[in-house]
């Protein structure tokens, strides 16, 4: 079994997604040892974002030769997603959004004909039944009922290609509550 783990977030050690994002993946690491687990951390080696360039070469226009070594890498970043049966995902949200780099690499997963087309009913997803989980810290309340519940929009990105299994793990990331917020996401996925 393969899970890709994925880090997005620019604060390093310091960050609450990326504390969250290493005990989900130690805990599913311990319930299957022979879990193998590749990793990628979006600030690291980051993808460029989408020109142009990259739109009409994904529709079959030459493309110039600079873009290769991205056009490379957007292709290694799919084929990484495709090939997991299990991604964890670390995802602040800044300015009432996800990092820019986390959605360069939503930009190179959600490609249509390979993760998702469009028939009668809308798009359909084509990654087939992944479990996807995302381990989301914020410094404010978004949940249902609430004036923000609208800004948590990562769960939609990835149910376009058929992320059949996307549960949240949420923290706040104000010094106080960021301690509990942690402790209780650990306790949560320790109880697993």
């Amino acid at each position: 079994m393969k899970l890709l783990h994925i880090d997005s977030s620019v604060l390093g050690a310091h960050s609450v997604s990326r504390q969250v994002s290493a005990a989900i993946v130690a805990r599913l690491r311990q319930a299957t040892p022979s879990l193998d687990v590749h990793y990628r951390d979006l600030t690291q080696t980051p993808l460029a974002h989408l020109s142009g360039s990259h739109l009409a070469a994904a529709q079959g226009a030459p493309a110039p030769a600079e873009l290769a070594p991205d056009l490379a890498a957007s292709q290694a970043a799919l084929a990484e997603f495709l090939a997991a049966d299990i991604v964890v995902i670390g995802a602040p949200m800044y300015n009432f959004t996800i990092p820019s780099q986390l959605k360069a690499w939503i930009d190179r997963i959600l490609v249509a004909g390979k993760t998702f087309k469009y028939d009668a009913n809308g798009p359909q997803g084509l990654a087939g039944t992944k479990r996807v989980i995302v381990a989301i810290s914020r410094g404010g309340y978004y949940g249902a009922d609430t004036p923000a519940a609208l800004g948590e929009h990562l769960e939609t990105y990835l149910r376009w290609c058929s992320a059949s299994s996307a549960s949240r793990t949420r923290s706040s990331s104000s010094p106080t509550a960021s301690r509990s917020g942690r402790n209780i996401a650990r306790r949560r996925w320790q109880a697993r």
